[in-house]
């Protein structure tokens, strides 16, 4: 390979490293502690705090601008430039100078709530986005809770059989071909567990728990990580919780009579925490909740034109009767419509309320939230329920409410283990200390012992970290006790191929040949000796995240990295050094040795 070949590589993959590690770099040391925390929150809570602190500042802003009609504030460009954009849309010239009462003007209040709520939404999601393409702190480093769950495949195969879904011949009782109904078996496993882990994800997140992760493990085990701090008996609420989701009735009278109260007194309706400041808005026995849809960043949106419907308090009907949920289209009009089954107790409570209540409307209400309200037609008997009135992107959440508002896999704890955020902070300190001392340890060594020809291997082992880490942060790879101790093991396999050039070189060069050709030919007789030992290891780490689990997955996948990234410095880097001082600097001896010039 050509020199300038072999530089372009470099920039390159030095570039690409920088975009792979910025992520890591705006989260760590460019986001504030308490944008973190808030980064790290549910989306709901996301949606809570940018639609709260919104609607304070467009109160704040009315206030200021009724007071006085002074210019707008420093810091609010984005403001000047949406209110241009307004006079434009108008036809009308922007006033000099633009105040803020007149940039107020172009707004409704609901267009300037949501331009403001776009802004802390946009900012929250951004830092969001930074930690989820970051490297990130395994438990053992940054505390908090691992559990393993064990799902009862076993009594879902039992059921489903029970349920005639199973048959061995594909036939029912009358000998009719039931080819559609049947499940294989195989396949029935991997869709409760597919169910299983996503109706965990969802409860987790709902319940505000920060940046879960969720795998699969083995057959019928679901392995969970929760950073930060978690109560035992929150958890084990949430893996075996039931009925989170259920019906209600609304009354639509009281919903005209507080939506207009509500529009009348927005800053005043509700406190911090969303509770009611004046309860008597709405009869006792009732109690209002926000009514969402999902919108493009996946966050649940209020209905702007009805914000939030009041309902019973009296449960009509609890989630833990639904059995399925799927997602289908209206025969005549093609319209996507949700789907679900009830068991048997479900469709008796159900057929009896819906008789009884003909003309109303009926929530779903999950975790407090209404995410649909649908117009009771007529008695709705067998439990088979059809709701439609959306699109395709909300009926596919919609869904997703239903079938995880129960988990019909059994699921018991089968493990838990806390881990303190000190010890982590410790381990943090330890591990950070270790590679530094390792890596000056050896950077010192190979400076006395090669001299010159040292520096070149400590620039490469530096860039060897880099690259490591860049890796690491595109890959979205979690940091652990034993990856640092691959990463230590992979500082001095570093060495070891650099150890292996140098020796080669000093043998041609005491064969008394030139610079050029003792580099040229040190690095070619040592090129098959770095790959063999590299390989190798390679190989040694595949085989371990392959058979692996739990801390050696972390050990392996580090390991592998640096190999790779430990050749690339080695046999690119380090030659074109050499090649640099050779041809640009000029230099014609190494300084290699103590004994050789």
């Amino acid at each position: 390979m050509s020199k300038k070949g072999r530089l372009f590589i470099i920039l390159l993959v030095l570039a690409m490293c920088f975009v792979f590690l910025w992520p890591s770099i705006c989260w760590y040391a460019r986001t504030p502690k308490d944008d973190k925390a808030l980064a790290l929150s549910s989306l709901e809570k996301i949606k809570e705090y940018a639609t709260f602190m919104a609607e304070n500042d467009v109160e704040q802003l009315r206030q200021t601008a009724k007071a006085s009609d002074a210019e707008i504030p420093a810091g609010s460009e984005w403001l000047v430039k949406a209110a241009k954009k307004n006079f434009k849309d108008m036809g009308k010239e922007v006033p000099s100078p633009l105040t803020l009462r007149a940039a107020l003007e172009t707004f409704s209040r609901e267009e300037l709530t949501k331009l403001v709520e776009d802004r802390y939404r946009d900012k929250i999601l951004k830092d969001k986005k930074n930690y989820k393409n970051s490297v990130k702190l395994g438990l053992d480093l940054s505390g908090g809770m691992n559990v393993i769950v064990k799902a009862d495949l076993d009594a879902v195969v039992k059921a489903q059989k029970e349920a005639n879904i199973l048959t061995s011949d594909g036939k029912d009782a009358d000998g009719e071909n039931t080819t559609s109904l049947a499940v294989n078996e195989t396949l029935l496993r991997s869709n409760a567990m597919a169910q299983a882990i996503e109706t965990l994800t969802s409860r987790i997140d709902r319940f505000g728990l920060s940046s879960p992760t969720i795998r699969q493990q083995g057959e019928d085990r679901i392995y969970i990580e929760l950073p930060g701090s978690a109560e035992t008996d929150q958890i084990n609420t949430i893996i075996q919780g039931r009925g989170i989701l259920n019906f209600r009735l609304v009354d639509m009278d009281a919903t005209e009579k507080f939506l207009q109260y509500y529009f009348a007194n927005r800053s005043s309706t509700f406190d911090s925490r969303g509770n009611l400041i004046d309860p008597s808005v709405i009869p006792e026995d009732e109690e209002v909740f926000g009514y969402y849809v999902t919108d493009e960043y996946g966050l649940d949106q209020k209905v702007s034109s009805r914000p939030y419907l009041v309902v019973k308090k009296q449960i009509a009907l609890e989630g833990k009767h639904i059995k399925s949920a799927v997602v289908g289209a209206d025969n005549l009009t093609g319209r996507p419509q949700v789907n679900f089954t009830l068991d048997a107790e479900g469709a008796g409570i159900f057929a009896k309320f819906t008789g009884e209540h003909k003309g109303e409307f009926l929530a779903i209400v999950s975790d407090n939230k209404i995410k649909s309200n649908a117009r009771i037609n007529s008695e709705i008997p067998g439990g088979q329920v059809s709701i439609d009135g959306f699109g395709k992107e909300e009926a596919n959440n919609l869904q997703k409410v239903l079938q995880t508002a129960w988990l019909e896999v059994p699921l018991s704890v089968e493990s838990q283990q806390v881990i303190g955020a000190e010890l982590g902070s410790q381990y943090i300190r330890q591990g950070l200390m270790a590679i530094v001392i390792g890596l000056v340890a050896i950077m010192i060594f190979m400076l006395i012992f090669y001299k010159g020809a040292g520096v070149n291997a400590c620039v490469a082992q530096i860039l060897n970290l880099y690259i490591m880490f860049s890796v690491m942060s595109a890959l979205n790879f979690t940091v652990t006790l034993p990856s640092i101790a691959g990463m230590i093991l992979t500082i001095g396999m570093a060495v070891d191929a650099n150890v292996i050039i140098f020796e080669r070189i000093k043998e041609e060069r005491a064969l008394g040949k030139d610079r050029a050709s003792s580099i040229s030919v040190g690095f070619a007789n040592a090129f098959w000796s770095i790959m063999d030992s590299n390989i190798t290891t390679f190989i040694a780490a595949v085989f371990m995240t392959q058979l692996g689990s739990g801390s050696i997955l972390g050990f392996a996948y580090s390991l592998a990295i640096g190999v790779c990234s430990t050749v690339f410095t080695a046999l690119v880097v380090s030659r074109l050094l050499f090649d640099f001082n050779t041809e640009v600097v000029g230099k014609e001896n190494i300084s290699i040795s103590w004994r050789m010039k």
